[in-house]
């Protein structure tokens, strides 16, 4: 006696979340170019000086700039591009009248942030502060008593606080949009192979049940065509009805794929017509059902389901291996579960022995409604399989 029963991602650089680098902000340059340019282009008209070479290199220098943005940024000229970028930045800060064009350093860290990750940012950011001091150092000793200076130096530090903190924010968005694609593909991929198993299941105990019936009532029609034509041409209209049959199952099946909307499952007319296919003079089939039969609709459906699958791979099972002369099928509803027991007094197996599809299809769809699967058998001693299942499934995963 035997009881059978039945559970490479890619890293960016510093940013500690496990996903792949992100790409910086693409409309927080130019918004800010174009307003460094109309703050110098009046601050120059201002002064009288809009049409000269100045004004004319400010407005290269920002171009230039602007056209340094759309060329995607890549691991091995990133570093490149940013020196381009800060010595052009340089530039148009010495060239510009209105003194606006010192904040385009915060984009300096704020891209590299995108590229390189926290750390370089910070640190390129705190190179931005580093050199602001210099300059000013050099241009007036005494400028932390300048008011001018020191706010200028407030604005900056704010800038490169606000700039950081948006490319913060832009890649944890990213990233986290990243990390949904990839659930729902992986959700997607498990769905399908979900799919795929049912549909294993599906074919194995439907299809395979009939066409064994198929293959039994043919050969006994070639046995008995010599000496007893009516049981052969008997046989021969049995095999054609579970041909029928296992068309009804596929179009059954196409059906509940296209709509997911199936017939409900009278389980006990269905049982009496498969113990109906195995009696065939041979094997003397018993079939009794106590209790009142669920409705076949709702959360019920699959657990009725699971049990005329189950009852339907144990019949098959013994039309094909058992070599048994006694059979009984015996389904009780409870209040809570319900519970299907097939026996024989067939030959029997080691149920731990046993690979097969039809056992393990029987213990994955009862374990998908929350039940159990007990196989007990010897050789020599008939099987017994017992279903029990719980009246509407498991509660649903959240």
């Amino acid at each position: 006696m035997a009881t059978v029963g039945l559970s490479s991602r890619r890293s960016s650089p510093d940013t500690g979340t496990g996903a792949a680098p992100s790409r910086p902000i693409p409309w927080v340059a130019p918004l800010l170019y174009l307003a460094v340019l109309v703050s110098g282009l009046t601050a120059a008209a201002h002064n009288g000086s809009l049409a000269t070479a100045r004004t004319a290199a400010f407005a290269a220098g920002l171009l230039l700039l602007l056209l340094l943005e759309r060329i995607p940024l890549s691991p091995p000229r990133s570093a490149a591009l940013l020196g381009a970028r800060l010595v052009l930045i340089v530039a148009v800060a010495a060239l510009d009248d209105s003194g606006l064009s010192r904040a385009l350093l915060v984009l300096v860290p704020f891209t590299a942030y995108f590229v390189f990750g926290r750390t370089a940012a910070l640190a390129l950011a705190g190179g931005c502060v580093a050199a602001v001091l210099a300059l000013y150092t050099l241009d007036d000793p005494s400028w932390y008593a300048d008011p001018a200076y020191v706010s200028d130096l407030l604005m900056l530090l704010i800038g490169l606080v606000l700039a950081l903190s948006m490319a913060a924010v832009a890649i944890g968005e990213q990233q986290g949009r990243a990390r949904l694609e990839e659930y729902a593909a992986r959700i997607a991929e498990l769905s399908a192979t979900d799919e795929r198993n049912r549909l294993a299941r599906d074919i194995h105990d439907s299809l395979g049940h009939h066409l064994t019936a198929v293959a039994v009532q043919l050969e006994k029609a070639a046995a008995f065509r010599g000496h007893d034509p009516d049981a052969a041409d008997q046989a021969v209209t049995d095999a054609r009805h579970s041909a029928g049959r296992a068309l009804e199952d596929v179009r059954t099946s196409v059906r509940t794929l296209r709509d997911d909307r199936a017939a409900p499952l009278a389980l006990p007319t269905a049982l009496a017509d498969l113990v109906r296919q195995l009696d065939d003079g041979r094997v003397e089939v018993s079939l009794r059902i106590d209790g009142e039969p669920y409705a076949g609709h709702g959360p019920a459906a699959a657990v009725l389901t699971t049990l005329y699958r189950a009852a339907q791979e144990a019949l098959t099972n013994v039309r094909r291996h058992a070599d048994a002369r006694q059979v009984s099928v015996v389904l009780t509803f409870g209040a809570d579960s319900a519970r299907l027991v097939v026996a024989d007094d067939g030959r029997g197996f080691r149920p731990g022995a046993v690979t097969g599809f039809g056992l393990l299809g029987i213990q994955e769809r009862t374990r998908l409604v929350g039940g159990t699967v007990e196989v007990d058998s010897a050789p020599g001693s008939g099987t017994r399989i017992t279903v029990e299942v719980p009246r509407t499934g498991p509660e649903p995963a959240v």
